[in-house]
C-alpha cells in the first residue's frame, strides 16, 4: 500500500512541470499564436526561481521570480511576432536556443547547491505531495471553466478561431494574444521553477530535458482541451516514473531504454496525431500559426 501511494504520489510530482506549461502553451494556442519557445522558457524559469530562492530564502519570491522570468521571455517573442510579425516557428526556436545558453552562462554558479526540501502535505492525508501539486490540477479546471464559461475566454477563442472577424467587431487581437502570451510565460516558468526548487531542489544545466517539447505535444494530443491536458500530464508523468519502480515491478529492462520512453512515447503521439489530420485541423485553432496583418 505504502509503494502504491509512493508510485501515485510520484506520477502527479512528476507531471505537474508539465501540466504548467502545457496549459500555458494551451491558452496561448487558443489565441492563435504558436510559440515554440516552451523549453526555454521552463529553463529560464527554473534558474531564475533556483537565485531567487537562494537569495532571499522564500519559495515564493521563488516561484514570484520564475514566473516574471518566463513572462518576460514571452514578452520578447510576442513583440517580435506580433509587432514585427517575425516568422513563429523561427523565433520560437530561437527563443528555445536563447534560454538554454542564457540560463546556462548565468547558472554557473549555482552548480552544486541545493534549494532545501519543499513542505509537504504528509501531515493532511497526503503524502509525498505538495501545495504546487494541488494548484496545478485546480489550473487545469480553472482554465477549462475560464475558456468556456466567461467573457474574456470566448473573446480569446475567438480572436484563435478568426482573428480578422475578431478585429473586425472590434476585438483587439494583437492584446488578447499578447496578454496570452505572458500567461503562458509565466506558466512556463512556473513549471520550470518546480523542477529546480520542488521535484529535483538543485540547479542542474539543461535540466528540463525536453519537458517543453512534450508540453507542446501535449496541447495537440489534448486537442486544445485543458482537462485532457491534465489527463495527458498524468501518463507521461506515468511513463517517467515507470523508469524509478521498474525493479520494485520486477521488470528487468536497460535504464537506458527506460530514460527512452517519454520521449518515445511523445514521438509515438506525434505520428498518432499526424495520421488523424483531417480530424485534428477540426479542433485546432483555425488562426493557429497564422500573422495578423491588420493596423492598428
Amino acid at each position: 500500500m505504502d509503494l502504491a501511494f509512493a508510485i501515485v504520489a510520484g506520477l502527479i510530482v512528476a507531471a505537474t512541470p508539465l501540466v504548467f506549461a502545457a496549459l500555458g502553451e494551451l491558452v496561448v494556442e487558443k489565441s492563435g499564436v504558436l510559440n515554440l519557445g516552451v523549453e526555454g522558457m521552463m529553463i529560464i524559469g527554473a534558474i531564475a526561481g533556483f537565485a531567487a530562492k537562494l537569495a532571499f530564502d522564500s519559495y515564493v519570491l521563488g516561484f514570484a521570480a520564475a514566473m516574471m522570468a518566463g513572462a518576460a521571455m514571452a514578452g520578447l517573442f510576442g513583440v517580435l511576432v506580433l509587432f514585427f510579425l517575425s516568422n513563429q516557428v523561427a523565433t520560437g526556436l530561437a527563443l528555445t536556443l536563447f534560454g538554454l545558453g542564457v540560463s546556462a552562462l548565468v547558472g554557473q554558479g549555482y552548480s552544486g547547491k541545493t534549494a532545501g526540501a519543499f513542505p509537504r502535505l504528509d501531515g493532511v492525508g497526503l503524502p509525498g505531495l505538495d501545495v504546487i501539486c494541488l494548484i496545478a490540477i485546480g489550473l487545469a479546471f480553472g482554465v477549462a471553466w475560464w475558456l468556456g464559461k466567461t467573457r474574456s475566454g470566448l473573446i480569446l477563442r475567438a480572436v484563435g478561431e478568426n482573428h480578422d472577424a475578431a478585429h473586425a467587431i472590434g476585438y483587439p487581437v494583437r492584446l488578447v494574444r499578447f496578454l496570452a502570451l505572458l500567461f503562458g510565460g509565466a506558466m512556463a516558468g512556473a513549471g520550470g521553477a518546480y523542477l529546480s526548487l520542488v521535484q529535483t531542489p538543485f540547479w542542474a544545466e539543461k535540466m528540463t530535458a525536453g519537458r517543453g517539447w512534450i508540453a507542446l505535444a501535449l496541447v495537440v494530443f489534448a486537442a486544445w482541451m485543458p482537462l485532457r491536458v491534465l489527463a495527458g500530464a498524468l501518463l507521461f508523468g506515468g511513463i517517467t516514473i515507470l523508469q524509478l519502480h521498474s525493479q520494485a515491478f520486477g521488470l528487468k529492462i536497460d535504464a537506458q531504454l527506460l530514460s527512452m520512453l517519454p520521449y518515445l512515447a511523445t514521438i509515438a503521439v506525434l505520428v498518432a496525431i499526424s495520421r488523424e489530420g483531417a480530424g485534428r485541423r477540426r479542433v485546432q485553432p483555425q488562426s493557429l500559426g497564422k500573422p495578423f496583418y491588420a493596423a492598428t
